[in-house]
């Protein structure tokens, strides 16, 4: 009897390793694939930002000469001139580009 208890709780401890082990193995897929959508999240962002950038270049052939703080002072002064904010609400809701 003694024999059998001790073989069924060497079973349940198995068991509950196995179980463990499987938690384990689902947390650090969870967390190669959080890795994953965090990597394509970074690349998207750089991707967009470069491409902006580019465009920023091609329309305003100065601003690769220009520091940042003078960018984004010519971009502030654009966005307070007439019209500027009802084009970015319109494009914004039509999802069109100029």
């Amino acid at each position: 009897m003694h024999k059998e208890i001790t073989t069924q709780a060497k079973q349940k401890k198995d068991e509950r390793e196995e179980v463990l082990k499987e938690i384990r193995q689902l947390e650090n897929r969870q967390k190669i694939l959080e890795n994953k959508q965090r990597n394509e999240e970074r690349k998207a962002r750089t991707c967009r930002l470069i491409e902006r950038g580019a465009i920023l270049e091609g329309i305003f052939p100065l601003a690769p000469d220009l520091p940042g703080v003078e960018v984004k002072a010519f971009l502030i002064a654009l966005s307070h001139l007439p019209g500027a904010a009802e084009l970015a609400a319109k494009l914004a809701k039509s999802g069109d580009k100029p």
